[in-house]
């Protein structure tokens, strides 16, 4: 049986482009297996993925040769353990972003371990999510919320045939292009590598993304952050869209140059914003994108802990028996650009 269990509502997507990196890391050395370590917190899902998939589970020592983290941070903390345990050869990160262990992964680079993350992992709630906060924006659905009267009007746009672009090729991407597909859009696909994506009329390269952003009624954000990312989606990014186009993060805030964002929905230039993650974040209380009511913000809560714990079981499993011996690592981290 499955460890999402019977009643098991997702299952992990795999991005566009991870079929090649993932073939040519495999033809390299395989970390040599031995004990696995889960830190800082074991729950016993995870436990359970450890053990039902054949790995030994043991405490931190020196014999360790595999660590499946749990923590949104502690980079700091996770160095020094590797510093001081250099048998350790597979490192098991949460999440599909791996930002907050930027600088860690960079001094990684040559190091011989296999680093895997959850990229893909929980990419079904997160295009969900999306689809759901563009759906609410063109529907005019914050406004409606709040309103206290019967206010007859004729605003409201339909998702149908839309122009569309999708900042990203990953699993939240390639997801979220399933999703549309009974809305018959037209959608283009910004992306670092070369290729093209199921269901994308088109793909670009990111040098071109303001090219692809001309006329656009949506852009869909569910890109990495990495240094040649952040700010990105800029002033001119925004401004070649549709007037009145929305935009959906649910990538990394700083993707977006949030000054640039709060100013074209202030100016009307936008129709509407709905945002999963910000930048700052957490977004303080008096921020600006508060006050617009065509912003629609979620506080990061994309992919739940009851949708994720199951999912990030699914994924250590996999990656223990590909430990093993058994298969290929699943969310393998490219080292040399960060994600």
């Amino acid at each position: 049986m499955s460890l999402l269990g019977d009643g098991a509502r997702h299952r992990p997507v795999r991005g566009a482009a991870d079929a090649a990196p993932r073939r040519a890391a495999e033809a390299g050395a395989r970390p040599a297996p031995g004990p696995i370590a889960v830190l800082p917190d074991a729950s016993a899902g995870l436990r359970a993925a450890v053990e039902s998939a054949g790995g030994r589970l043991a405490p931190l020592a020196d014999d360790t040769r595999g660590l499946v983290w749990t923590a949104n941070d502690g980079a700091a903390e996770l160095a020094a353990i590797l510093r001081d345990r250099p048998a350790i050869g597979w490192v098991q990160l949460p999440w599909a972003g791996v930002d907050a262990f930027a600088e860690l992964l960079a001094g990684a680079r040559g190091d011989g371990r296999t680093w895997t993350s959850g990229k893909g992992a929980y990419a079904q709630p997160v295009a969900e999510h999306a689809l759901a906060l563009a759906l609410a924006l063109l529907r005019e659905l914050p406004r409606r919320a709040a309103a206290s009267s019967w206010e007859p009007d004729e605003r409201g746009r339909s998702l149908y045939g839309a122009e569309v672009v999708v900042l990203g090729a990953g699993g939240v991407a390639v997801e979220l292009l399933r999703l549309l597909e009974p809305f018959r859009v037209r959608a283009t696909v910004v992306r670092r590598r070369d290729g093209a994506v199921p269901g994308a009329v088109r793909t670009v390269p990111v040098a071109r993304l303001a090219e692809a952003a001309r006329g656009a009624e949506l852009l869909f954000v569910a890109a990495a952050l990495t240094d040649d990312s952040r700010g990105i989606v800029d002033a001119e990014v925004l401004a070649a869209l549709a007037p009145g186009a929305v935009v959906v993060n649910v990538g990394r805030g700083a993707v977006i140059d949030t000054a640039a964002l709060v100013a074209a929905l202030e100016s009307g230039a936008l129709g509407g914003a709905g945002l999963d993650v910000t930048d700052p974040e957490p977004l303080p209380a008096g921020h600006p994108l508060w006050g617009l009511e065509q912003c629609l913000i979620t506080p990061h809560v994309a992919d739940t802990e009851e949708m994720t714990a199951p999912l990030y079981a699914e994924r250590v499993a996999e990656n223990v028996r590909a430990f093993l011996g058994d298969g290929a690592f699943v969310g393998r981290i490219d080292l040399e650009h960060g994600y």
